[in-house]
């Protein structure tokens, strides 16, 4: 039937008894596939991380300022990744560093969650935090 019609014969489950075929042309078939893939990709959301840098001695102000640069970016859907960077013997002051960022993080609860701890990669601590649901 499959050579009359010009079209292929498609095995669709082979451990099926009797095994499971189909009458169809197996190149549109694959084309139409790929074409769902690609929609698939196209239509899934891509998720943009922001940085914002600071020391363990930062200002007020400045804080405050880093800290409206992260609101923006958490409202517009972006993840924020906070990170303290230590330079030479500033590195004692790690536990200091830890309480910074724990205030950027109780700061913006109204617009992101953390997704993680404050955690020390080497001379680098770093937190991301995650936009909230928009309701």
């Amino acid at each position: 039937m499959a050579d009359e019609l010009g079209l292929d014969l498609v095995e669709i489950s082979a451990k099926a008894d009797p095994p499971v075929c189909k009458i169809l042309d197996y190149q549109k078939y694959l084309y139409q596939q790929r074409k769902k893939a690609k929609e698939m990709r196209q239509n899934s959301v891509k998720v943009n991380i922001k940085e914002i840098r600071f020391g363990p001695n930062t200002d007020e102000h400045d804080f405050q300022f880093k800290l409206k640069h992260a609101q923006g970016f958490l409202e517009e859907g972006s993840k924020v990744k906070a990170s303290i960077f230590f330079r030479g013997r500033s590195i004692q002051f790690a536990d200091q560093g830890e309480k910074q960022l724990l205030r950027f993080a109780v700061e913006l609860e109204n617009y992101g969650r953390a997704e993680s701890m404050p955690k020390l990669e080497g001379k680098r601590m770093s937190m991301m935090l995650a936009p909230l649901k928009k309701k």
